[in-house]
């Protein structure tokens, strides 16, 4: 008995079926890269969202660890306390270093309207680190807000208030706390974020705060922690 002679497939079909399994591998192809884009995406976000995050617990306890750190004036041959606080901007001395290193710390915080909140860092010696803030790396630290500060203090009734400024060299010691306001860089956003840091070594051991100067001037409490240097 003679088999039935056998059919093989035509050129077309071999192209069809070639094209078919090119298309299903497009598609494959596409979406896996579209699910990577999105992971990545969402890998992104989340990482911006925790340096962000680190950067702020970070200012929160520089502030806190705020130290009244003195320096000798060559002119006048004074002794002034370092912490020059303004509403956009705040330069102070910190016993908290980023870099986990000994010693005390220079920071400084500046607010650019549209920009973010740029961070300067130096070592603090024992002199006025001012000069070392200013050639220091500026460094963007938190690119989607601004930031404004307060500075808190006590009148001699035992009220407290905030105040827009500190200048350290005139009050000669440093405020109660330190309050930063962050603000959204984009207008659509309303989520406002609060910092406050209490300030506890904030006189220094031997230099006594300015009375009479037309500033008010900040009733103090004993600090738990380090005195002056």
């Amino acid at each position: 008995m003679i088999p039935p002679k056998q059919r093989g497939f035509t050129l077309i079909e071999i192209i069809l079926s070639l094209a078919l399994t090119a298309m299903l591998l497009s598609l494959l192809s596409a979406g896996m890269y579209g699910v990577m884009n999105d992971w990545e995406d969402d890998t992104s976000r989340l990482d911006d969202n925790l340096d962000e995050t680190v950067a702020i617990l970070q200012v929160e306890r520089a502030l806190q660890g705020a130290f009244p750190h003195s320096f000798l004036n060559m002119d006048t041959l004074g002794r002034y306390i370092y912490f020059d606080g303004e509403d956009d901007r705040l330069s102070w001395v910190s016993t908290v270093s980023p870099q986990r290193s000994g010693g005390l710390m220079a920071w400084r915080l500046e607010s650019v309207p549209g920009e973010g909140v740029y961070l300067q860092l130096a070592a603090a010696m024992s002199d006025n680190p001012d000069g070392r803030l200013e050639t220091s790396e500026r460094r963007l630290l938190l690119p989607h807000y601004t930031a404004r500060f307060r500075y808190l203090y006590e009148e001699l009734d035992f009220s407290k208030r905030w105040r827009d400024d500190w200048p350290g060299v005139d009050l000669a010691v440093l405020p109660l706390a330190v309050h930063v306001r962050l603000t959204p860089v984009d207008p659509a956003d309303e989520h406002e974020l609060d910092i406050v840091a209490p300030i506890y070594a904030n006189q220094h051991r031997s230099i006594r705060p300015a009375i009479g100067s037309g500033n008010p001037t900040p009733v103090f409490r004993a600090s738990p922690q380090l005195g002056g240097q």
